[in-house]
């Protein structure tokens, strides 16, 4: 799915959703230049993938939060992880860098990623903004529909304190 499509699905399927467009952005820092209307539902997604490269995650976080690979690792027992490549990225969930999103599982016609979904996001307000495939803009759902959305679609969701 492209930014188009998504924006189509969440509205077809009568997901509540608001949508900031913005000037293309490659990181949480040049995210900071942006208005947003719920700064603190703003999303980190990392895409990674375990050293033998047969387990990919999609990790989401508040954008504050930093994410320790290595305790990550030991908490949800994996193998050692790295950021997944460019071309994997690519492969995985059609997405470039930058425009890494829960919504790129949409395009995981095999379910292979993992969704780690840090549980703060379930706390009033129950937003989270993420992009919509796409780097010029930031949608904002709430992250019970898109957990749903994501289960629904047939890829494992984890739920738990990042």
């Amino acid at each position: 799915m492209n930014k188009e499509q998504v924006l189509n699905f969440l509205s077809e399927g009568n997901f509540w959703h608001e949508v900031t467009e913005h000037e293309a952005v490659y990181n949480m820092e040049e995210l900071d230049a942006v208005d947003l209307p719920y700064p603190e539902a703003d999303a980190k997604n990392l895409f990674v993938r375990d050293d033998k490269k047969r387990n990919y995650y999609l990790i989401s976080v508040k954008g504050d939060k930093r994410v320790d690979l290595k305790e990550f690792k030991a908490k949800h027992e994996t193998r050692r992880l790295s950021f997944a490549s460019a071309d994997d990225l690519m492969k995985v969930m059609g997405l470039i860098p930058g425009a890494v999103s829960p919504f790129g599982m949409l395009n995981d016609a095999e379910c292979i990623v993992q969704f780690y979904i840090d549980e703060d996001f379930m706390q009033d307000p129950g937003l989270i903004g993420v992009h919509p495939n796409d780097n010029t803009a930031t949608v904002w759902v709430k992250t019970k529909d898109l957990v749903a959305i994501i289960k629904e679609h047939g890829n494992q969701v984890h739920v738990t304190q990042i």
